[in-house]
């Protein structure tokens, strides 16, 4: 088997496994911090610390992806494991939401696993493969998003959320064991330029294609990001008095993430062979009438419908944007962009949920769809505007600032 197609499905089960261990934790610290007594403030609490690690981590990632081009995006890989195996043990010991905001700090300062697999496979894969390898690890972190809180809350009626903290833990602890042997990074070249966030924005800001990719993640992180406040709420409207309207609720939500595990790799064959920017206009064209469409349906299975067609084109939005800060970076500014990437997307999810909160909040909560969809439309619009000028740069272009 050749040596990108190992590293690909190694980091396949890596990324599922890390994806499952987050959703095995995070939706349930909620549950968790009425557990340990915390009875007052409880809702301010819980965005407090479900916020905390999006804002610690578009702080870090600019650091750790100059890091990756300077020392490999294996070694990144490795640290990030074994910084979420830490944090997710600690985390079975606390005894008071202090102890659980630290700890996720920490965990936003010291994560990116992921990420670090997408810079390593966008790396390491023949040209003609990048958009199939990096919708095939998209698909694994779908997969592992809709896996963990089932896992996660067997294991909480089991044996209880603390050893389901600590089991997240060793799940990644063992995902890391893989990379550690087994994915082999051969295409790095470590970067000669001294680190500094200020240079790496300043390069990207010089960088157009690249520039439009960072500001598309962040429209898009947010407009998805904007939803999540309202939508168990809505769905569990539509359900009415159903007496499984709580399983029912969890597997509406999860139906977006079985439309990515299912569709995400046929987009990236297609991806490779019309290239990222056209997959990127039809999944945002689609994505967006999918969520207007969503306010059309006052029934519950016709909304279901909707919500999984919706999946079907949102699933190729991120893997095509991936696939531009490939085509629009040189390697040895790889780490950095994926990086930068991410802070554009972490970002994207903190301003999300506080609109989202906000419209719901005040308006019909019809009005946050409306706008989600026009937040991916307008982004939609920004990709067609600027398809004759999206294209590969020059050398000399992604490197002015050295």
């Amino acid at each position: 088997m050749p040596t990108w197609k190992r590293n690909l499905w190694i980091l396949w089960i890596g990324a599922f496994f890390t994806a499952a261990s987050f959703s095995m934790v995070i939706p349930f610290l909620p549950i968790f911090l009425l557990q340990i007594g915390v009875h007052d403030h409880t809702e301010l609490w819980s965005g407090l610390i479900f916020s905390s690690a999006f804002f610690a981590g578009a702080i870090a990632t600019p650091f750790w992806g100059s890091m990756a081009d300077k020392y490999g995006r294996k070694p990144m890989i490795i640290r990030a494991g074994f910084a979420l195996f830490v944090v997710y043990t600690l985390m079975a010991f606390v005894t008071n939401p202090y102890q659980i905001l630290g700890l996720r700090i920490l965990q936003g300062l010291l994560s990116g696993y992921i990420p670090g697999a997408i810079a390593l496979i966008g790396t390491n894969t023949p040209r003609e493969k990048v958009g199939y390898a990096l919708a095939l690890i998209s698909s694994a972190t779908a997969s592992g998003m809709i896996m963990g809180p089932l896992l996660g809350g067997g294991m909480a009626e089991l044996v209880g959320n603390r050893w389901a903290f600590a089991s997240a833990g060793i799940i990644v602890f063992f995902a890391t064991l893989l990379i550690i042997f087994w994915v082999k990074e051969e295409n790095f070249k470590p970067s000669k330029e001294k680190s500094s966030i200020k240079r790496d924005f300043k390069v990207a800001l010089n960088n157009r294609p690249f520039l439009l990719v960072l500001i598309l993640t962040l429209i898009v992180s947010c407009s998805v990001m904007t939803i999540e406040p309202i939508l168990p709420l809505y769905i569990a409207d539509l359900s009415g008095s159903s007496k499984y309207a709580s399983l029912l609720t969890g597997f509406i939500i999860s139906l977006p993430g079985i439309a990515s595990a299912l569709f995400a790799p046929i987009w990236g064959k297609w991806a490779d062979k019309v290239g990222f920017k056209r997959v990127l206009f039809i999944g945002l064209l689609g994505a967006g009438i999918g969520t207007l469409a969503q306010i059309i349906f006052s029934q519950i299975w016709g909304f279901s419908i909707t919500r999984f067609i919706y999946g079907v084109f949102y699933c190729a939005i991120f893997p095509a944007l991936n696939g531009l800060v490939v085509t629009s970076t040189q390697e040895e500014f790889r780490g950095r962009a994926f990086s930068l990437n991410q802070t554009s997307n972490q970002i994207g999810g903190m301003i999300g949920p506080i609109i989202g909160g906000l419209l719901g909040g005040v308006f019909p909560v019809q009005s946050v769809f409306l706008v989600t969809g026009i937040l991916l439309l307008g982004a939609m619009g920004t990709v067609y505007w600027n398809t004759d000028k999206s294209r590969i740069p020059a050398k000399k272009e992604v490197i002015t600032s050295k």
